[in-house]
């Protein structure tokens, strides 16, 4: 059998990474519910969804809100591997958007996403670390099993939800008028 041992600096380590991502998907989370931290709220956000191509917008926008707010889980390290697949899967949609803006946020594209969707997708896989909510339960929902099945049905969800957006796009930009 093999066990693992905590180290200090690799827990330390986790904490932070936590604290970081979970907080600005925490900010970005409750602009889209709330209009805190100078958002627009739901009812905005689901506009803007609409016109991004997310059907039905509302649902949608309100679905992506509280997946980035469960931030504020991973900064707490309490049920790590959902709180990261919801944020994986956030993320992926908002890729979405970004992606024919090519790769680097200075030019529009999903840089930003793709790099708080990373870290959230470690953070499931590794775990939360000791200073975790998590850790103080016993690690009763984490684990490789656990967080790869979260990760898997986040996958699913945000592939249904992009391939749903794609087609909306196409749709709208078929029917435009030729210029």
């Amino acid at each position: 059998m093999t066990t693992t041992r905590s180290r200090p600096t690799l827990d330390v380590g986790l904490l932070a990474l936590r604290v970081g991502v979970g907080g600005t998907l925490f900010a970005h989370g409750t602009q889209k519910l709330f209009g805190w931290f100078g958002g627009h709220g739901l009812d905005a956000t689901a506009g803007a969804f609409d016109g991004m191509g997310f059907k039905p917008a509302k649902p949608s926008a309100a679905l992506a809100g509280i997946s980035e707010a469960g931030g504020a889980l991973l900064v707490a390290g309490a049920g790590t591997p959902f709180a990261a697949a919801g944020a994986v899967g956030a993320m992926v949609g908002a890729a979405s958007v970004h992606k024919p803006a090519g790769f680097f946020a200075t030019s529009g594209g999903y840089e930003y996403p793709a790099i708080l969707g990373l870290a959230s997708a470690a953070l499931a896989l590794t775990g939360p670390g000791k200073y975790s909510v998590d850790a103080a339960l016993g690690h009763r929902f984490t684990g490789s099993k656990v967080a790869v099945g979260a990760l898997a049905a986040a996958g699913a969800g945000a592939g249904f939800v992009v391939a749903r957006r794609q087609k909306a796009v196409a749709a709208a930009a078929a029917a435009a008028p030729a210029e």
